[in-house]
Formats: C-alpha cells, sequence, structure tokens
C-alpha cells in the first residue's frame, strides 16, 4: 500500500538527499515542507535544489509564493494535502520534506487553525509595535509555555497569533503541537540529525557557501522585487542578516560581512536546537542519523 513519507529534522542534516533517495526507489514525487522555500527567488538562502539536482523528480510546493505574500499554514495546509491525495490516488508516493515543524504538522496531522479576530490581532499587534516582541514572548510564555519554547522571541507574528488564539479559544496553541491531534494519513516519519558539534560545523559551511554562492546579490536582487514589504520574507535567516547590513547595522564592526555572517551562523544554530526540540516531541517519528552511510538503506526498510 502507498503511504505518505516525511523526512523531517534540523536544518543541515540532510534530509534532502534522503527525500530524493526515497522518492527514486519509491516512484514518489516530493512535497516540499520548508516555509521559505515557498518564496520564488529565494534560493541560496534556503539551500533549495535546483532543477538538475532534483534527478528529474517531481517537487511541489516550490517557487508558489512572491515576496511580498504573507506565507499561511492554512493555505499551505490544503494544497499540500491536494497534491498528496493526488499522489497517493495515483498510487506514487508522496515525499514530505522540511524543517518547517507546523508546516509538517498540518499536513499529516488533523489540525484546526482557529479563525482570527480583527478587533484582538489589532490590538495585539500594536502592543506588538509598542513593546516589542521579547515583552510579548514573555507573556506567552506565561500563558503557554511550551508554545514559548517553540515559537523564537523574535518572531513577533507568531507570538501575536499564539496569542490570539490562546484569547479566542481560552485553549493553549500548543494545543496544537506534535502528539496532540489524530493523524489524517498512515504516515512514516522519518528524522535525520546529526552530532550537535558536527551539525554546528555544518550550518557554519553552509552560510560560508550561500555566501560564496551570491547571497548578497540575490538578496539585493529580492529588494527590488518588495522583500522588505515581506513579513514572512523578510525575515528568513540569512536574508534577514543581509538586510541588515545594507542598512548599515553592523557598520561599527571590523568587518560588517563577516559580522553578517557570524550572526546568521548564530542564529541558525539556535534555530537547529528549537526545530529539534519540536520534532523530538512526536514520539512516531523514527530518528536517523545523517552521517550513516547506510542511511538510504535505513530509511527505506523503515519505510517497508
Amino acid at each position: 500500500m502507498t503511504r505518505l513519507v516525511a523526512v523531517v529534522g534540523p536544518t543541515a542534516t540532510g534530509k534532502s538527499d534522503l527525500a530524493l533517495d526515497l522518492a527514486e526507489s519509491l516512484d514518489g514525487e516530493i512535497v516540499n515542507a520548508d516555509a521559505m522555500q515557498l518564496y520564488r527567488g529565494m534560493d541560496v538562502g534556503t539551500a533549495k535544489l535546483s532543477v538538475p539536482e532534483r534527478r528529474g523528480i517531481p517537487h511541489h510546493q516550490l517557487d508558489v509564493l512572491d515576496v511580498t505574500e504573507t506565507a499561511s499554514v492554512a493555505v499551505y495546509q490544503r494544497e499540500a494535502r491536494a497534491v498528496i491525495e493526488r499522489l497517493l490516488a495515483a498510487d506514487r508516493t508522496p515525499v514530505l520534506v522540511g524543517g518547517s515543524g507546523l508546516y509538517v504538522q498540518a499536513v499529516v496531522d488533523e489540525l484546526e487553525f482557529p479563525g482570527t479576530d480583527p478587533q484582538v490581532r489589532g490590538r495585539l499587534e500594536t502592543e506588538l509595535a509598542r513593546v516589542g516582541a521579547p515583552t510579548l514572548h514573555r507573556r506567552l510564555a506565561q500563558v503557554d509555555p511550551v508554545a514559548a519554547e517553540a515559537v523564537l522571541p523574535s518572531n513577533g507574528r507568531r507570538i501575536v497569533r499564539a496569542l490570539e488564539v490562546v484569547e479566542l479559544t481560552g485553549r493553549p496553541f500548543s494545543a496544537n503541537l506534535p502528539g496532540t491531534r489524530p493523524p489524517r494519513y498512515d504516515a512514516v516519519l522519518l528524522g535525520v540529525d546529526r552530532d550537535t558539534a558536527e551539525l554546528d560545523e555544518r550550518v557554519a559551511l553552509r552560510v560560508d557557501r550561500m555566501l560564496a554562492d551570491g547571497l548578497v546579490e540575490e538578496t539585493r536582487a529580492l529588494v527590488g522585487r518588495g522583500l522588505r514589504e515581506g513579513r514572512t520574507a523578510s525575515r528568513a535567516l540569512g536574508y534577514q542578516q543581509v538586510l541588515a547590513a545594507f542598512d548599515g547595522e553592523y557598520d561599527g564592526t571590523d568587518d560588517p560581512w563577516a559580522t553578517a555572517a557570524e550572526e546568521t551562523v548564530r542564529r541558525t544554530r539556535r534555530f537547529v536546537r528549537r526545530q529539534r526540540s519540536w520534532f523530538r516531541r512526536d514520539h512516531r517519528v523514527h530518528w536517523l542519523d545523517g552521517a550513516d552511510p547506510e542511511l538510504s538503506a535505513r530509511a527505506r526498510r523503515l519505510v517497508g
């Protein structure tokens, strides 16, 4: 029986290569679950596979948004599920791959998204502008500590949404975290991780490679397409730091571009730890070592 396969875990562990191997061996297609790879033109900074690197395997949910558009988990859920159900009906294996935990869960579980209230949202956004994201994050930690652990203190939009859900529903935002909702599919969840020291080094090498491959030039081109106006895209790791360098925020340092790179590495490593924490909560995930030379074979046996 054809099943959904999800390849999840932190950034820079080797998920994309494993997903390609699985799609090849299972007659499958790739469904992206990286929120920033939804954006057209955000290629270098998201480590998006080029067309030749995709081995001729169809990829879905890549390049579907302009950088001025705000990514919506609810919209992604609808579109990704439509692809997955079409593939399952055609006896093709959907291989969902990415490190955006909420996007993965929105597909594999019966996750519901409470409505929004413009008045509540407006009040919280006004407060966000006045006091800043860290202050609202401390409030979230008081009312929903599990959600606060999963949401970056700098991610004002997610913090506002979490507080809005708590206020509107009387339930914690974390009621939608992994393992708290019934599954939608008979899915196999494969987690890819690596030793922390090794992964820290891989993150640093990845950032160096992105800069060498043209991240600054790519960001400059995206600014011309409205990147600064994009509420989601402008906060993507790497792009956010390049924008800060453009704006002179690192001019007091010896080398502003080196500072931008160091800040990107530091923030990405922190993000990796949050990704790991998110996915480790889901006890359905079968964990694999990304450095294992038998990684693909082990994953294939787990899929059955």
